[in-house]
């Protein structure tokens, strides 16, 4: 008889058998199904960090910034392909010593982190470059490409100083498609290259127009783009008015789309451009007013995430072919601006086939950005014009890297049952509940385990449904769940998935997987030399069902994690990587969770290889208190006071000196306790954080915060010295 019909059949349970006992594996097991053979083969193979890089397919995402060290800790390397080994950045140092306490060294800075790599950042603009130049000296292109960094996609103000900076040296500019972007970008290019693009996209009033006149006339190179037909008119009537002759583009709206995501903003019916049709308007009504020299660029947008070169130079082509129309038509063209779409590999497939990777590199996307325009030019007999691309999302995804906390975890388990408790939870079923366990016990014996499955899970069902019914009781729930748990451990069933409670929020850290289903690669920053011993999703701090994560890359519904309770390895950190656009931008305050904690890391010949060059904490319960108008100074009056009162209530049976003796210590304890609260993050702190506890017996009926574990003003002047504004009762 197959082992598993003896544990099924109450007539032949064995004396000895304790139902879901230890490995769940009855005594006297024998037909051990292929799938559990498969899995202690698994076991069996020694693990290494080398099957951990290949398990979270690290070498395909992350190359050639990330890897997994000898360590078993994931490893950053700064300057891609060209880091020496002493240069390599172990990320696990980094966590370190940003969060340890500065008693020991470290900065004290709370989780959750977002660690910013310039060094990245520069490489990433240095590699795209390179791979333009060479594709225009390769195919003997006869002009030159600049591109410009899209502010959108992060607006961080240290990130787009950095690709100034970064970028003077082959005039990289920048992209605004708002007001204050265009005051952002007006302000950083005044420190950057004078050739530099200021391309300024959106929708436009003629206050932004302004804006961008007087942008020119601060020497800034600003491109006025049209989004709207309508725009033109306010264009020559403020440039008119100002004196300030302006450099004109218009965004076409082409044919050449893509089926995925992100094209859903390109083709004939998308949301920017021009149609062919209000192109040639906008050259009739330049021609008419003598403008039509300003008219030198064309832009358009096929989507982001272009999964292949076939479809980039469909889209290059087409929109190469109205460059030449507007060329012969008279217009002063110089710049073609390709937009965005050039994508990354989140998931290190390399694929076309999905909105999660492109089937290309840097070096294959410029030469068919390259080769399509230039075929069409040469055709045409006109100049090449300078080629200008949009691409955020590949110049800041990869610099950017979130670490956050699993602090505990969890998962869902049945109750032991014995095999009198098995025979009684039998007695009290239905007579066709009674019959789907009849027809379990028989699927056992004939081993067939795949039924097994399926009786198993009708019995459960119907088990639930005479539980609404008021028929059985909740213990029957309990012993069903048990029966079930049991069986798919028997014939090989993958074990329950574990639910990691991370300290963090989704809607505020990771927006785009709520609203869009974008993956990112989530990894285990350390114990990589370990062998991962569960599946999990995660689940984050705010009170709302969506703030989980529950999809991850390669198709999988959970993530290979290790155990972390009683691991004795202390915290345990998860990164989410190629996280750098649009994240900060989009995430809000749900819950009023603020943003993580801010660290820049640039490489460096120190021990560690590295050094924070800034640290900044996340914004404090008081900064997203205000973001919804609240006034923090006012609600910590109102509750001191209310905690004066109560306090004068609790003390006024006890005699005069130790009524005066728990009041005042009573108001210390709530002072200094209310405003920590106010001042720390929302996230969940550590161990020394200062709670406010109920003691009868102590300080007036609130626990007081002593000076080793309480609130320490004097550490935490410096960061209050920072704000604009100091709170009076930071130091009570």
């Amino acid at each position: 008889m197959p082992a598993l019909a003896c544990c099924v059949d109450s007539a032949v349970v064995p004396p000895s058998y304790v139902f879901g006992a230890g490995d769940g594996s009855p005594l006297g097991f024998s037909g051990v199904p292929p799938a559990t053979i498969a899995a202690a083969n698994y076991v069996a193979t020694a693990w290494s960090p080398d099957l951990s890089a290949a398990l979270y397919r690290v070498d395909g995402w992350g190359a050639p910034y990330f890897a997994v060290n000898n360590s078993g800790n994931i490893s950053v390397r700064p300057h891609g392909g060209d880091t020496l080994p002493h240069q390599e950045i172990d990320l696990l140092k980094i966590v370190k010593k940003v969060s340890d306490p500065k008693s020991v060294g470290g900065l004290g800075l709370p989780l959750p982190l977002i660690i910013r790599l310039p060094d990245v950042l520069k490489n990433r603009l240095e590699s795209l470059q390179s791979a333009f130049d060479f594709a225009i000296q390769s195919q003997s292109y006869d002009s030159h490409y600049q591109g410009v960094y899209p502010v959108k996609c992060n607006q961080e103000r240290f990130v787009v100083e950095d690709i100034v900076k970064f970028g003077s040296p082959f005039r990289f500019g920048l992209e605004a498609g708002s007001k204050p972007e265009l005051l952002l970008a007006m302000s950083c290019l005044c420190k950057g290259n004078p050739d530099a693009f200021l391309v300024c996209n959106g929708f436009k009033d003629a206050e932004y127009i302004s804006l961008a006149l007087l942008a020119r006339k601060l020497a800034l190179n600003t491109v006025i783009v049209l989004e709207q037909e309508e725009e033109l008119d306010l264009v020559i009537a403020l440039s008119q008015k100002l004196s300030i002759r302006p450099v004109i583009g218009v965004r076409a709206k082409l044919r050449t789309k893509h089926s995925g995501h992100f094209g859903s903003t390109s083709g004939e019916k998308g949301k920017f451009g021009l149609t062919t049709t209000q192109i040639l308007s906008v050259v009739k009504k330049l021609e008419q007013v003598g403008m039509l020299d300003c008219f030198q660029l064309l832009h358009f947008h096929i989507g982001s995430q272009i999964p292949s070169t076939g479809l980039l130079a469909d889209g290059v082509g087409e929109a190469a072919q109205i460059y030449s129309e507007l060329v012969r038509l008279g217009a002063n063209m110089q710049v073609l601006d390709i937009g965005g779409g050039l994508g990354i590999d989140y998931d290190g497939s390399k694929s076309g086939d999905s909105d999660l990777s492109v089937a290309y590199g840097l070096g294959e996307y410029a030469l068919a950005v390259v080769q399509a325009v230039k075929y069409v030019c040469d055709r045409k007999n006109i100049k090449h014009p300078v080629l200008c691309s949009e691409s955020g999302r590949a110049i800041v995804s990869h610099h950017s890297i979130l670490i956050f906390e699993a602090v505990s975890a969890t998962v869902s388990k049945a109750a032991t049952m014995t095999p009198l408790a098995l025979q009684c939870f039998v007695d009290g079923l239905t007579d066709d509940a009674r019959a789907d366990y009849r027809n379990l016990t028989s699927a056992a014996m004939r081993g067939e385990y795949e039924t097994c499955l399926l009786y198993a899970d009708q019995l459960k069902q119907r088990c639930v449904d005479l539980f609404r019914d008021g028929t059985i009781g909740m213990e029957h729930l309990a012993a069903v769940d048990a029966l079930c748990e049991f069986v798919g451990k028997a014939i090989g069933v993958a074990e329950p998935v574990k639910t990691y409670h991370v300290n963090l929020s989704v809607f505020t850290s990771v927006p785009d997987f709520w609203g869009i289903d974008q993956l990112f690669p989530i990894v285990p920053i350390h114990r990589l030399d370990e062998r991962p011993g569960a599946r999990g999703i995660l689940s984050d701090l705010t009170c709302d069902s969506d703030g989980k994560i529950n999809k991850f890359i390669g198709g999988e519904e959970s993530l290979p994690l290790h155990e972390i309770e009683g691991n004795g390895n202390g915290p345990y950190y998860l990164g989410m990587f190629l996280g750098g656009a649009y994240e900060e931008a989009l995430g809000g305050v749900h819950n009023l969770f603020g943003g993580p904690s801010v660290v820049r890391v640039s490489q460096s010949d120190g021990p560690h290889s590295f050094a924070v060059t800034r640290a900044a904490p996340g914004p404090s319960c008081s900064d997203v208190l205000r973001v919804m108008h609240h006034e923090p100074e006012l609600m910590f009056e109102t509750l001191k006071h209310r905690a004066e009162e109560m306090m004068y209530d609790d003390s006024s049976d006890d005699g005069e000196s130790s009524m005066d003796h728990h009041h005042h210590r009573g108001n210390a304890a709530v002072a200094s306790c209310l405003a920590r609260s106010f001042h720390n993050m929302p996230y969940l702190a550590g161990a020394s954080s200062c709670s406010l506890t109920a003691a009868m017996d102590n300080g007036g009926g609130f626990y007081y915060c002593s000076d080793e574990d309480g609130y320490d003003a004097a550490a935490d002047s410096a960061v209050a010295s920072a704000e604009d504004e100091q709170w009076s009762y930071v130091c009570a």
